[in-house]
C-alpha cells in the first residue's frame, strides 16, 4: 500500500510539472578536503540543451562543516518544490551580487533571483533573449539581444536593461549593437561587447564593437572597433578591458584583445594576443583561459590551456596542469578560479547532451577531484560568508 501511494505521488507531481522529469537532489562526497575561508561555496549553472528546459543549479560546499567537500547535484528544483517548469530553459549567466543570486536564463527570458545563501527563489524579470548580467550600486544590468531566441534576418538592435536590485522592477534600458554578451563597469560607464552572432548566421557579417554605455543617461555614447563576432567581456585590476572575438569560424581566428584607456580617460584597443580564449577568469594579474578552435582544414577541434599576464600583456604560461587528468575533459565548457586560493575549476561539457563534470585542480596544477554535474556545466560563483570577513 504503502509503495502505491508513494508511485501515485510522483504521478501527481509530475503531472503538476506539465510532464517535465523532476530529478531529485543527490549528496555527493567528492573526496576532496575542505580548507575554512571566507569562501563557503560555490554555485554552478548547468545551460541544458537548448529546448530540453534542463537547465539545473549545482552547488559545492566549502563550508568545511565536516572533513570533505561535498557536492549537491540540482538544488533549485529541491529549495523551490512549487516554481513550475523548474529552472527553465538555457542558463547563460550565473552571478552573485550581495545577498542575492542571479541566474540569467537565455531561452526562458527572464532572470531568476534567489537568496544567495540558499537558493530559494525571491523573484524573477522577464527580460527577452537575456544574456549576462552585470552590477553596480542598486542596479543590475542585462544584456539582451531583444529579438526572437532563434533569430532572423531582421534581428533588432540588442539592448541593456536597467533593473533594480531591490524591486527587481526594470527601470531603464539603452540600444547597443547587435546580439550583445558580456559586460563591464569601469567608473561611470557600461562596455558591452556586440557579436552580431544572428546576422553573421545569416551572411549579413558580424558584429565587431564594443558600446560604451553612460550609466547617468542610459545612453550609448560611442562603440569601440575590435574584432568580429565578440563575446567575453571583463576588467582587470588595471582598469583594462579583455575581449575575446570569435572570429567566422572559418578564415578569421578567435583571439583575445586588450583596451586601456588614453591620456583622456577613453577607451582604446591596447593590441591582440593571437590565442584562441573561449572562458577566462582574472585573479589578480593572471587571467586563466582555455580555448577552443575548430580547423576546416583538418576537421578536428584543438584545446589550449594557459596564463595572460594583464599587466605586461605576455603568455606566461601554456598549460594550467601537467595531470594526465586535464586530458579527460572533452569539451571545457566554463573556468573559474578561486581568487582567495588560486584553486581552479574546469567544467566538461562532454556531449552536450548528457552529464557533465566538474574537475578541481590545485593552485600548482595537481588534479584534486572531479565530479558529475547537470548538462552542459558553464557558469560558476563563489559564495562568501561576509561575517568572515576582516
Amino acid at each position: 500500500m504503502r509503495r502505491l501511494l508513494f508511485y501515485i505521488g510522483v504521478l501527481l507531481l509530475t503531472a503538476c510539472r506539465n510532464d517535465v522529469m523532476v530529478v531529485p537532489m543527490e549528496n555527493i562526497d567528492t573526496g576532496g578536503q575542505a580548507v575554512k575561508s571566507e569562501i563557503v561555496g560555490m554555485y554552478l549553472l548547468n545551460e541544458g540543451n537548448m529546448g530540453s528546459n534542463k537547465s539545473t543549479l549545482d552547488y559545492l560546499d566549502l563550508s568545511a562543516q565536516d572533513s570533505t567537500v561535498h557536492y549537491y547535484r540540482n538544488i533549485y528544483s529541491e529549495r523551490n518544490p512549487s516554481t513550475v517548469m523548474m529552472l527553465g530553459d538555457v542558463g547563460n549567466d550565473c552571478q552573485i551580487y550581495g545577498s542575492r543570486l542571479w541566474l540569467v536564463i537565455n531561452c526562458s527570458n527572464k532572470v531568476e533571483v534567489a537568496r544567495a545563501e540558499d537558493a530559494v527563489r525571491i523573484g524573477k524579470v522577464d527580460i527577452p533573449n537575456c544574456r549576462y548580467v552585470t552590477f553596480k550600486d542598486q542596479y543590475a544590468y542585462v544584456s539582451s539581444y531583444v529579438g526572437s531566441v532563434y533569430g532572423a534576418s531582421t534581428s533588432p538592435l540588442g539592448s541593456v536593461f536597467k533593473v533594480d536590485t531591490l524591486s527587481l522592477q526594470k527601470t531603464d534600458s539603452c540600444s547597443v549593437g547587435y546580439q550583445p554578451e558580456e559586460m563591464a563597469i569601469i567608473g561611470n560607464r557600461l562596455y558591452v561587447a556586440n557579436s552580431g552572432g544572428y546576422q553573421g548566421m545569416t551572411g549579413q557579417g558580424y558584429e565587431s564593437t564594443v558600446s560604451v554605455v553612460n550609466l547617468e543617461t542610459m545612453q550609448e555614447t560611442d562603440r569601440i572597433e575590435v574584432a568580429q563576432n565578440l563575446h567575453h567581456l571583463k576588467a582587470d585590476q588595471y582598469n583594462q578591458l579583455w575581449v575575446t572575438s570569435r572570429g567566422n569560424y572559418m578564415d578569421e581566428r578567435s583571439c583575445i584583445y586588450w583596451l586601456t584607456p588614453d591620456a583622456n580617460g577613453q577607451m582604446r584597443v591596447g593590441g591582440m594576443i593571437d590565442q584562441p580564449v573561449s572562458d577566462l577568469c582574472i585573479v589578480g594579474d593572471s587571467l586563466y583561459f582555455y580555448g577552443s578552435q575548430w580547423s576546416e582544414v583538418t576537421m578536428t577541434n584543438s584545446v589550449t590551456y594557459g596564463i595572460i599576464n594583464v599587466r605586461t600583456h605576455q603568455v606566461v604560461s601554456t598549460s594550467l596542469s601537467q595531470s594526465p587528468e586535464i586530458q579527460q575533459i572533452r569539451m571545457p565548457y566554463g573556468i573559474i578560479v578561486n581568487p582567495l586560493h588560486k584553486d581552479f575549476y574546469l567544467m566538461d561539457a562532454k556531449n552536450y547532451v548528457s552529464s557533465g563534470e566538474l574537475f578541481h585542480f590545485l593552485p600548482d596544477g595537481t588534479f584534486d577531484w572531479k565530479v558529475r554535474t547537470g548538462d552542459i556545466p558553464a557558469h560558476a560563483a563563489f559564495l562568501k560568508n561576509e561575517r568572515m570577513k576582516k
